[in-house]
């Protein structure tokens, strides 16, 4: 049964409920925080919004893990409709004509919840970047300093939009491997900006100092982002090529530490689900080969986390920020690895998803709340207020 791709009929109720799920965090911070200051309240909304945020990364691997991407097959909308209630009839009869086909009532209802967190959280940006503004002039008229430039906060909007065309586009190419790893990388994305604007506000809502660290920790908090975004892009390639079974042993693959593997097909980027360009399927040993070299990054990424995590042991603020980075590094090696041996359970491939993003919010947390020394040439550990 043939539906269209695009049907924007239903996309003002679509923004109607985007605004009723952001107005549901919004009222409880209006009325836990009624004798908040401008700064407070902005600081208040960045958390909530990178909170939800996270939700949504969480939620949108749990919608891609589920099969649910094509649970409404068309954008932004079920079947031209704003819910699932009204296209009950349609998805019966899409069922009827597949029954094993990627449209159910489940997942029509785990696409459409995931669209609607979507346009709360969009909502909630909308939101941010204006009290954003208006704190920057209510600063100004005060001559006090903002937490942050609110053009970072306009950026946020600006990729949320981006992000929005990328679901779109999710939906209306089919899982094309490509855009939906894409999709992956821009959540981790936005995730970096909330998370860098959240501890900027972090710092000056309790007037802390910045610490000061030696450029080598610095550069090593670099390298640690940059293998993490990298390593972060290898599994969303494995994960909407659904190769992540290609190998169901460690650290063995297939009973050889150098299986068979096809890396100029496998890491062609731009086909569809499944295919090679030409049409025909892809294949096992290109499979592999995707598997395969996000198992080889993950050591390296072990390894520069280590890194990172020994070398902020001389700073005594960052503690705790560093404590949590060493605990989601274990959690991402026993979730990946129990994705190999356990079969790819639902639970683990969540939180696999979301142990990369904490990971990433912690070390752009890092980088904000650092700086390297600016006249001294030798970086003494400031040992002031802890970083969380």
């Amino acid at each position: 049964m043939e539906t269209a791709l695009w049907n924007l009929s239903p996309l003002g109720q679509l923004v109607l409920i985007g605004m009723v799920v952001a107005a549901l965090p919004l009222a409880l911070l209006l009325w836990s925080g009624r004798h908040r200051q401008a700064g407070g309240w902005h600081y208040a909304l960045t958390m909530t919004t990178l909170f939800l945020t996270f939700d949504l990364v969480l939620f949108g691997a749990f919608t891609r893990l589920t099969d649910s991407g094509l649970g409404c097959p068309d954008w932004p909308g079920c079947y031209g409709h704003a819910s699932p209630v009204g296209a009950k009839s349609a998805i019966a009869l899409a069922q009827t004509v597949n029954p094993e086909g990627p449209v159910t009532h489940g997942k029509a209802w785990i696409e459409m919840l995931h669209r609607y967190l979507a346009s709360g959280v969009g909502m909630l940006i909308v939101l941010m970047a204006l009290s954003a503004w208006t704190y920057q002039r209510k600063a100004g008229a005060l001559q006090s300093r903002a937490a942050i430039h609110p053009a970072w906060a306009s950026a946020t909007l600006v990729w949320v939009c981006v992000q929005g065309a990328f679901g779109a586009l999710t939906v209306t190419m089919k899982l094309f491997p490509a855009i939906v790893s894409l999709h992956l990388l821009g959540g981790y994305v936005l995730l970096g900006l909330l998370t860098l604007q959240a501890a900027h506000q972090w710092l000056l809502q309790g007037a802390r100092p910045v610490q000061t660290v030696a450029p080598r920790m610095r550069a090593l908090l670099w390298l640690a982002l940059t293998a993490l975004l990298l390593q972060a892009a290898l599994g969303a390639w494995v994960s909407t090529n659904y190769a992540v079974l290609a190998c169901m042993e460690f650290p063995t693959c297939q009973g050889s530490h150098l299986p068979a593997m096809d890396f100029v097909q496998g890491f062609t980027l731009w086909r569809p689900l499944g295919l090679q360009p030409e049409g025909q399927p892809i294949t096992f040993a290109a499979l592999t080969a995707i598997h395969m070299v996000h198992r080889w990054m993950a050591g390296v990424l072990v390894l520069v986390i280590a890194l990172v995590l020994w070398q902020l042991r001389a700073y005594p603020a960052l503690r705790r920020p560093m404590q949590l980075l060493g605990m989601l590094l274990a959690l991402q090696l026993a979730t990946g690895l129990s994705n190999v041996v356990l079969g790819w359970p639902l639970l683990a491939a969540v939180l696999h998803t979301g142990g990369a993003g904490a990971m990433l919010a912690c070390i752009v947390w890092l980088l904000t709340v650092s700086r390297m020394p600016v006249h001294s040439p030798v970086a003494m550990p400031t040992t002031l207020r802890q970083a969380t």
